[in-house]
Formats: structure tokens, C-alpha cells, sequence
């Protein structure tokens, strides 16, 4: 073996930063992705941009945190999250003939979006390929990117309900379906005949279906939330996802928390223990505060909502230019316009004139040519930035 001599010591500048290569996934990630990275509005601006609810959280959960932060719950809490609060979880879900809900059923997350990243990661994979009818949460999406699997997206009917004949021909050989009901961005809400239309297109097959409920106590007159656990041909089949934020206007406090078939639901509990580890432990305490507190707490909450879209219904209604299906359901209003510009660019020049939304093109390409807002904002604020939106879109001008 021939010994190689020491190299000479360099003569040559220190270099500059190291360009270190990411992971594939992430540049997959970035190329797809059309989420923006959200800030607050700029002063003089309005935002109807935010999927958050306005109000301020229950006093009542507010002390059941400081109480357990002066009890002492600063530690590790179970990684599936404290059983008390996965026992109370699990005795609030729909009956299920033949099966007994128990803690060990339900894992606690860091929001529902750490349960939907749990689900994903641990049961798609490369080639993988799952539907997600559209326009749809852009989350969804760029979960199945990371997770290496292919997106399969459906356009919805004209009423924004679910393309049967489309999903049918869709379904066969995929991995998963994912949606949210009621739809974000949409507004929509599924009903029972259309979830059991779901669950007989799927019979026979062993296609997983995520169902994301966040907003499932945020619906209107003449509508009716049904969850997918409650649909007998869908149960067996279904993750459950759920969080606290929209129902007790709990967004920054990050606890939602999932269930479905026990080797999916173990499978997401080790990919969350893994990403994740413990969730906060004073948090978990306050959400068992949350189940606690009265009805009317969020009724009061979702009458406000329910005035806020009447106020959306009746400022868009009729404006030459804008056409809105009405939302059924969460705080969402999903506005198409007949100005011949992207959405992206829309959405740009309406912030030039201090009022935020987002671009329909975020939630999939049916999006393309839609503004969706926020009806969870201030009654001033949703005036004004409804005017706005009037005032610049209400009419198709050529540019």
C-alpha cells in the first residue's frame, strides 16, 4: 500500500457559507406547496385571512391551566396524552355497536394538525396515492407530498358538494381519502346521505378515510353535522381527527387529538411520540376544563358566527361579479369572482388595499379563481373588509 502524504496546508481564502443539500422531500415540499406563511396584518389592514376564531378562550379553561401549573403539572405527561382527558375523550365519541371506546382509543396531539401528520406519516408511502376532494384544506396535500405519496385530486360538484360519479371513478386503488366536514375552505357541510353514499362506493375496498371535524359544532339552520363514525359502512374505516381550537377558541393553545381503527391509531401515536414527544401538561388539564364547560359557552359563540355569515350572505348576495354558495357550516366564505386574474394576484392586490383573504389556488386547482374569507373576525372589520372586497371585485373589469 503506498502511504499518501500529508496535504499541504492551504493558501486559499476561508470559503463562504456552506450550501448544505436538504432532503428531497423538502424541495418536493416547496414545490408544491401553496401555503403561505402567515403573519398578522399589516397596520391600517383588516384580516378576513385567519381560520381563527376571534373570541377570547373560557376563563374557566384559562384557571384550570394556572391550577395545574401551581399543582405542580410541569412534567412529562403519558405520550398518548393523560388518560383522564383520553377516558373523558373517548366517552364523548358517537356509539359504536360491537366495539367499547376506551382510552386507549384516542391519542392527544399537538392540534389536529399534528394528528393529521401522525395519520399520514404512518400509513402513506411512497407511490401511495390518496384522494382529497377539492378545494380542500392545503394541509392535506402537503402532508401526502412528505409522506412521498401521490395527491389524487377530486373537483367538487358546482354546489361544492362531493362529484359522486368523480370519487368513484377515483377511489379504486387508493390508499386514503381525506376531508373536512364541514370544509374548510368551502364552508360546506357533508351530510349523512352523502356519507353513506361515501361509505357504499368504498365497500369491499380497504381505502383509509380521514375525516378532519375540527369544525363540527359550527353549523347553521337547516344543516346538521354527522360525523363519519356515526355512518356504519364508514366506521370501521375512518380516523377521526378533532382538536379543541375552533369549538372552544383554543388555536394557540395546540390540543386536538385522533381515533379510528387501534393499529392505525397506535401506528400515529409512535410517529407522534416520535416528532413530538409529550404534549404540554398544564394544557391537557385545561382541555379537560374545556369538556366541562356549559353548552351555552360555545352556542353563544357559534350565534355569533351564525350573524356574521348572515352579514356575508347579505353584502355578497347580488353583486354583480362575486357568487357565493352559502355556508353551511364553520366561518368560512368561499368566493368566486369573475375578474380574469389569479387568485394569488387577487389576494396581492386586495392586501394593497389593507384588507387580507386568501387565494382560492391555496386549496387546489378548482380554487383557481376564488378568494376565500373569514367570517371569525370583528363585526367592524368584516364591514370593512367586505366593502373592500366589493369595491375592487364587484364588478369584472378588464385590466
Amino acid at each position: 500500500m503506498t502511504a499518501v502524504p500529508p496535504a499541504a496546508p492551504s493558501t486559499a481564502p476561508p470559503a463562504g457559507p456552506a450550501a448544505f443539500p436538504l432532503a428531497f422531500r423538502i424541495e418536493e415540499l416547496r414545490r408544491c406547496s401553496r401555503r403561505p406563511a402567515l403573519a398578522p396584518a399589516p397596520p391600517g389592514a383588516v384580516s378576513l385571512a385567519m381560520g381563527e376564531p376571534d373570541f377570547p378562550t373560557p376563563p374557566p379553561v384559562i384557571e384550570a391551566a394556572v391550577a395545574a401549573l401551581r399543582a405542580g403539572k410541569t412534567h412529562y405527561a403519558d405520550q398518548k396524552g393523560l388518560r383522564e382527558l383520553r377516558a373523558a375523550l373517548a366517552a364523548g365519541l358517537p356509539a359504536h355497536p360491537g366495539r367499547t371506546w376506551t382510552a386507549d382509543d384516542v391519542v392527544v396531539t399537538h392540534g389536529a394538525t399534528a394528528a393529521l401528520a401522525a395519520v399520514v406519516l404512518a400509513t402513506v408511502g411512497p407511490g401511495d396515492r390518496v384522494v382529497i376532494p377539492e378545494p380542500a384544506y392545503s394541509l392535506y396535500a402537503d402532508l401526502v407530498v412528505l409522506a412521498g405519496g401521490t395527491v389524487d385530486f377530486v373537483p367538487l360538484a358546482p354546489d361544492l358538494h362531493w362529484d359522486l360519479d368523480a370519487l368513484a371513478a377515483a377511489l379504486p386503488g387508493a390508499t386514503m381519502m381525506i376531508f373536512s366536514n364541514p370544509s374548510n375552505p368551502t364552508g360546506i357541510v357533508h351530510s349523512e346521505q352523502e356519507l353513506k353514499a361515501l361509505g357504499a362506493l368504498l365497500d369491499g375496498s380497504d381505502v383509509l378515510v380521514v375525516s378532519d371535524e375540527a369544525y363540527h359544532r359550527l353549523v347553521y339552520p337547516g344543516h346538521e353535522a354527522t360525523s363519519a363514525l356515526e355512518i356504519a359502512s364508514l366506521r370501521d374505516r375512518t380516523v377521526y381527527v378533532q382538536t379543541f381550537s375552533k369549538t372552544y377558541a383554543m388555536t394557540g393553545w395546540r390540543v386536538g387529538y385522533l381515533t379510528g381503527p387501534r393499529e392505525v391509531v397506535d401506528a400515529a401515536a409512535h410517529v407522534h411520540r416520535t416528532l413530538n414527544g409529550s404534549l404540554n401538561t398544564a394544557v391537557q388539564y385545561a382541555a379537560l376544563a374545556a369538556l366541562d364547560l356549559p353548552d351555552g359557552v360555545v352556542d353563544a359563540m357559534v350565534d355569533r358566527y351564525r350573524q356574521r355569515r348572515e352579514l356575508v350572505v347579505a353584502h355578497l348576495s347580488g353583486v354583480p361579479g362575486l357568487h357565493l354558495v352559502p355556508p353551511e357550516g364553520a366561518f368560512y366564505g368561499f368566493v368566486r369572482y369573475d375578474a380574469g386574474r389569479s387568485s394569488e394576484a387577487v389576494a396581492r392586490e386586495l392586501a394593497e388595499r389593507q384588507v387580507m383573504v386568501r387565494a382560492g389556488a391555496e386549496y387546489g386547482p378548482s380554487g383557481e379563481g376564488h378568494i376565500r374569507i373569514s367570517f371569525a373576525a370583528a363585526d367592524d372589520d368584516l364591514r370593512t373588509g367586505l366593502a373592500r372586497v366589493v369595491q375592487h371585485l364587484g364588478t369584472a373589469r378588464p385590466r
